[in-house]
């Protein structure tokens, strides 16, 4: 589905939600380290394992690779929702994360866009 935002509200919007996981990292108990150029925030794990987050410009969407599987997640309603049924993003990135970190995180996001 493609989105009704612009290239530029698009770009804001995936910025914001980059730059707060950055910031909420920072101040994260457990140890996750990122590496962030370009797009693209790659989240490093103490047990070797990624989440890589990008953009997805053609299509508007925002991208998650984890382990496990790849989500791909679209601008509707104020909201970032996987567009296969894996619920909205900052609650899925949560559990995610705890899921690779092997234990349990909970960043506290709030996103205005």
């Amino acid at each position: 589905m493609q989105s009704q935002l612009t290239d530029t509200q698009y770009h804001a919007l995936v910025d914001e939600a980059l730059l707060a996981i950055e910031e909420a990292l920072d101040v994260c108990e457990v140890d996750i380290d990122f590496e962030s150029a370009e797009g693209i925030l790659t989240l490093i794990f103490e047990n070797g394992t990624r989440i890589i987050l990008n953009k997805q410009e053609p299509l508007h969407q925002l991208w998650v690779a984890t382990k496990y599987n790849g989500h791909h997640f679209n601008y509707e309603n104020g909201k970032w929702v996987d567009e296969r049924g894996a619920g909205e993003f900052l609650a899925f990135l949560d559990t995610a994360i705890s899921k690779q970190a092997e234990q349990p995180v909970a960043l506290g996001l709030k996103l205005n866009g």
